[in-house]
């Protein structure tokens, strides 16, 4: 009789290790780590995490959660209901191009197989696996191809909506794909953008790795920070262009309006509110920018020729007289696409180099200009 009470102890025993190894413990919160995005959060547990996407869009009305778990593990019951995603994740699509430089820094840009289209992408290495026939093209992002996505079956598709109109994916979820949402561009703080590697990190098991690349893009902002806000001088700026007889400039409280403000300038429409664009006529552009010192962002002119071309009234401005106009749209990758479209969500400490050089050359007297250019 022992013997037999014995192997009965010894059998629950073996039981109780094999459901603690398969199975998700609720009590073991790690506290979320994100401190500047204020769109997504990630709390870790033993097996799996949960992430959770709070502004997928502007004025977004729905949360959304995922769980994030290692293969072989048994999601509590009062998780079920949300969408889990077994990391770390092998084939992906993504759907923007700020998606593209967190894949690479994270050296995983291999998993990616399809991309709505294509051409818009820079990037030197992922368009190599481009031109290798490695990503598909999957149309246009309001209206994905999905029988090609069924045929390349990813794991998980990484999709955005700027509008909340989110059929095309309630379509692909209806086909058994796995949507997870990325509201990277609705953060209105430089390194709130760019902590959303740590969602990328999490989707690949690779959170202390982007952790890591994340910290040291914040130690180089903040110390670009310093340097611009112990410049003595505090030049005026202006930016923005016109399109269709409209003078569209960032809003106050854009992300745009953010770095130069970030880097000691006098943007004249900071008081502005919102973080959209404003839209003003030439004469009321010119009576308040005439005198400006710089003009940073004037659209997709690529010279100063191009500009008076387009205007001569142009030349009333301090700003074209000196030449002191400096675009980020004249930097391109092989197909066209602007390089800072692409990148400069991911790396707000290059971008804010750029403008603290431009506006404050003997504070950073080494730096060479890495997405904007001086017109000619």
């Amino acid at each position: 009789m022992r013997h037999y009470f014995f192997l009965l102890v010894l059998f629950l025993a073996f039981i109780q290790c094999k459901e603690s190894e398969g199975s998700a413990n609720l009590n073991t919160s790690e506290q979320n780590s994100i401190q500047h995005a204020e769109g997504f959060s990630i709390e870790k547990y033993e097996g799996f995490s949960v992430v959770k996407v709070t502004n997928a869009y502007p004025e977004a009305k729905n949360d959304y959660t995922y769980i994030l778990h290692k293969k072989g593990i048994q999601i509590p019951d009062s998780l079920q209901q949300f969408t889990s995603i077994e990391v770390p994740i092998k084939k992906v699509i993504v759907t923007s191009t700020t998606h593209i430089p967190a894949l690479e820094s994270l050296g995983v840009e291999n998993t990616l197989i399809g991309f709505p289209t294509t051409q818009y992408i820079s990037s030197e290495k992922t368009r190599a696996l481009i031109d290798a026939g490695k990503v598909r093209d999957l149309g246009s992002n309001q209206g994905l191809n999905t029988e090609v996505i069924l045929d390349i079956q990813p794991d998980l598709i990484v999709g955005f909506s700027v509008d909340g109109d989110l059929k095309t994916y309630k379509n692909l979820e209806k086909n058994s794909q796995k949507i997870i949402f990325n509201g990277d561009w609705t953060e209105k703080t430089p390194l709130g953008k760019a902590e959303w590697i740590k969602f990328f990190g999490a989707l690949y098991d690779l959170d202390d790795k982007a952790t890591e690349i994340f910290n040291s893009i914040e130690k180089e902002y903040n110390s670009v920070l310093t340097l611009a806000k112990n410049a003595k001088k505090q030049p005026t700026i202006f930016a923005g262009a016109i399109y269709e007889d409209q003078w569209f400039l960032p809003q106050g409280d854009s992300w745009a309006a953010y770095f130069l403000k970030e880097a000691n300038g006098n943007y004249l429409w900071k008081d502005s509110k919102g973080t959209g664009s404003l839209a003003l006529s030439f004469e009321s552009v010119l009576d308040k920018a005439k005198d400006a010192d710089f003009w940073i962002g004037p659209g997709q002119f690529g010279s100063i020729q191009e500009i008076l071309n387009s205007n001569p009234n142009y030349i009333h401005f301090k700003a074209v007289e000196n030449k002191n106009v400096y675009s980020f749209s004249t930097k391109k990758g092989k197909t066209g696409g602007v390089i800072y479209y692409e990148l400069a969500q991911n790396r707000p400490d290059l971008v804010l180099k750029d403008i603290v050089k431009i506006l404050h050359p003997e504070v950073l007297p080494n730096h060479e200009l890495f997405f904007f250019e001086k017109l000619k």
